[in-house]
């Protein structure tokens, strides 16, 4: 949807699931936020300018466009549009405060137990099963490590019975251990 030095855009996610994150230059991913339903995307590189950041769908998504061009202009003419954005930036900020705590002193296992809680909690059954879409290898990006050592921590979490494996999601066979294990209150 966006990659980092784009042009600023800003956006309402409407339906799905969005994942915002850096890229090393070596190629490895960090998430720095999910974005659902309500969520506001591109209010700070509407102020501050294009960031290297990057945004992709992680499930199909839909999202309302906004004009960069009318929201600053609505910003500069309307005190009430400069509180909204002002508000908009607050909640981003301690967003990423949370995060950069979890991926700056949380263990791999604690990071990815974060991730799996978030991305399955959008996922969830009707019958209230948790389960998370999500690679190996997506997961390893979204946490800031590598596909081995994600792997040996999923393999540690099913041993425990907390998760269950499949080709192509994790199974949160306990949420509160998992969450638990997580040590954050920005598990959702």
């Amino acid at each position: 949807m966006y990659r980092a030095g784009d042009d600023p855009r800003a956006a309402l996610v409407v339906r799905g699931l969005i994942r915002v994150f850096l890229s090393s230059p070596e190629g490895r991913q960090v998430t720095v936020r999910y974005a659902r339903p309500g969520d506001v995307l591109g209010v700070a590189v509407l102020v501050g300018g294009p960031a290297d950041t990057s945004v992709q769908t992680v499930e199909p998504s839909t999202v309302f466009r906004i004009s960069a061009r009318t929201l600053t202009t609505a910003a500069r003419r309307d005190p009430r549009v400069s509180w909204a954005i002002a508000e908009e930036l607050n909640r981003r900020l301690y967003g990423v405060l949370e995060q950069t705590a979890v991926n700056a002193f949380g263990s791999v296992r604690q990071r990815i137990a974060v991730h799996l809680l978030d991305l399955a909690s959008d996922g969830q059954r009707p019958l209230g099963r948790l389960e998370a879409h999500v690679s190996q290898q997506e997961l390893a990006d979204a946490a800031g490590s590598v596909r081995e050592v994600v792997a040996r921590a999923l393999r540690d979490l099913r041993t425990a019975g907390i998760v269950a494996t499949t080709a192509e999601s994790v199974v949160i066979l306990d949420p509160a251990q998992l969450h638990a294990l997580s040590g954050s209150s920005c598990a959702r």
